[in-house]
This record gives structure tokens, C-alpha cells and sequence, in this order.
């Protein structure tokens, strides 16, 4: 089977080809089985290559990528349809009903055609104080009247937790300065080190944790996105690694001991 390359298609022949794949007649077996909770891993990981090409800058492939992440969403839209919930119309919808209202600086009267011709008087500050106090008024419409029961549980916990501070700290719930987080930083770990001394299995995962919240807040403190700062250890340790196996016949490092093995990481180091 040949397919024509050249051929422009559209969000409606999209959701054509979905119906398709959903036809429980004439469809493809696996989409048809498919349900909300089992997507919920693809769509993660459709959402994590995403954010992989733009941090590696390939540009090339970004739309594809973006696209299967598109393709999730027109999933998750057809089973809706099928039954009975919602569709994408009504995604499209509700999403672009929810952007208007959240920015009355560029769409003063509440329509998609109206317009703030001194929208450039606004400062970042004055819209995002607007922009959170129309999600709370959002979150009190929705019955939620406790200020972080909205922040998703599914969330990875370096992100949520970032999220949970950023709303506690609206609240004026906060740390003063930088170094105060710094403080706590070094209380923590205080702390996790008698932990350990105690052998206090559940002990050291408490301590651990209050010292990973602590680092997140430092993050916040400093205007450092922890995930992206970690993303970025993670490849710089990636890199060194893979470096290190390439200074060594086959590139088998289990034969070296630790000592051999941490000379090697400092010439990865310096190579770097």
C-alpha cells in the first residue's frame, strides 16, 4: 500500500479516520478496545516526547510528535462521543469558552471578536493576579472551596508539588527569602541523617521526601524549574556516562573497581 505524501489532511479527516479505527464492525481490534485508563499511559508518554524534541531542539520532528499527542485527544473525544459524555466539538468548545473569560485584557467584552486596543498597558503582574483570581472564582463555581484539592493527584510528584507550594504561597504562606529555604534545606537533611543513624526505614522515606519538597521550594525561591534542572542532571549524567564507557575496550565498565571507575567519571568530567 502506497500512501500519498503530499496529501493535505485535515482536523476533520482526522476524526473521520478515528471513527474508523472505533468501528466495531470494520475498525482495528486494539482502538477498539481501548478505554479511558488504559490510554492514560500513551498519553503520558505522548506528552513526555513532546517535551523531550523541544528540549533537543528538533524542530524536524516536532510536529510529529505533536501530533500523536493531538491524536490522544481525539481518542479520549470518540470514546466520549460513543458515549454519551462529550465530543471534541464540545472540547474545542469549552476550552476556547475558558481562555476568553480567563483573559478579559485581550477580549474585554467576553466575545472572541472583541478586542483591548491598550492591552500593552497591562503588566504580567496585574494579569496573572487576574488570571488566579478568575480560577478561583472557577474552582468555588465548581464546588471545590479548599484551595489545593483541584491539583491533580496524577501528577509527577516533582510537578505537583511545585504546583501545591505556588498555591499555598498566594495565600501568603511562603518562605521570606532564599535563605530561609536554605535553612530549612539543611534542617532536613539533619534531620534524614538521624534518620539513617536510627536504621528507621519508614523515618529515612519521611525525611527524604521533606527534603525533596524542601529542594523543590528552593527551586521555586531561585525561579529554577526543578523539573527542567533535573531533566537536565539527567542527561548531563547520561552523557558522562556514555563517555566514560567509550574510554574503555568494549565498553564494559562492571570489570573497573570504584577507584578506576571514579577516574574515569573525572576525565568524562573534563571531557565534557
Amino acid at each position: 500500500m502506497e500512501i500519498d505524501q503530499k496529501k493535505i489532511y485535515s482536523i476533520s479527516d482526522l476524526r473521520y479516520l478515528m471513527e474508523r479505527l472505533r468501528d466495531p464492525e470494520i475498525g482495528c481490534p486494539w482502538d477498539i478496545k481501548q478505554t479511558y485508563s488504559s490510554l492514560k499511559e500513551h498519553t503520558l508518554e505522548e506528552a513526555y516526547e513532546v517535551v523531550d524534541t523541544i528540549d533537543r531542539n528538533d524542530f524536524e520532528h516536532l510536529s510529529e510528535e505533536l501530533g500523536d499527542l493531538l491524536f490522544q485527544i481525539i481518542f479520549y473525544s470518540q470514546i466520549g462521543a460513543e458515549e454519551g459524555h462529550f465530543d471534541f466539538d464540545k472540547v474545542i468548545s469549552g476550552v476556547t469558552a475558558k481562555l476568553i473569560r480567563r483573559h478579559p485584557h485581550v477580549f474585554p467584552s467576553g466575545t472572541l471578536d472583541s478586542s483591548n486596543l491598550k492591552v500593552g498597558e497591562s503588566s504580567s503582574n496585574s494579569i496573572n493576579s487576574e488570571w488566579e483570581v478568575i480560577k478561583e472564582q472557577e474552582r468555588l463555581e465548581k464546588g471545590i472551596s479548599r484551595g489545593l484539592d483541584d491539583i491533580p493527584m496524577a501528577l509527577p510528584a516533582l510537578n505537583r508539588a511545585l504546583k501545591l507550594q505556588k498555591r499555598a504561597a498566594q495565600t501568603g504562606f511562603d518562605w521570606s527569602s532564599v535563605d530561609s529555604v536554605l535553612s530549612k534545606v539543611d534542617e532536613e537533611l539533619s534531620e534524614l541523617k538521624v534518620e539513617i543513624d536510627l536504621a528507621n526505614t519508614q523515618g529515612i522515606e519521611d525525611e527524604l521526601g521533606d527534603l525533596l519538597f524542601t529542594c523543590v521550594n528552593l527551586s521555586r525561591h531561585l525561579k529554577v524549574d526543578p523539573e527542567t534542572a533535573l531533566r537536565r542532571s539527567n542527561a548531563k549524567f547520561k552523557r558522562r556516562f556514555n563517555t566514560m564507557e567509550s574510554l574503555v575496550d568494549g565498553g564494559n565498565l562492571s570489570q573497573y573497581s570504584l577507584s578506576e571507575l571514579e577516574r574515569l567519571w573525572i576525565k568524562a568530567k573534563d571531557l565534557d
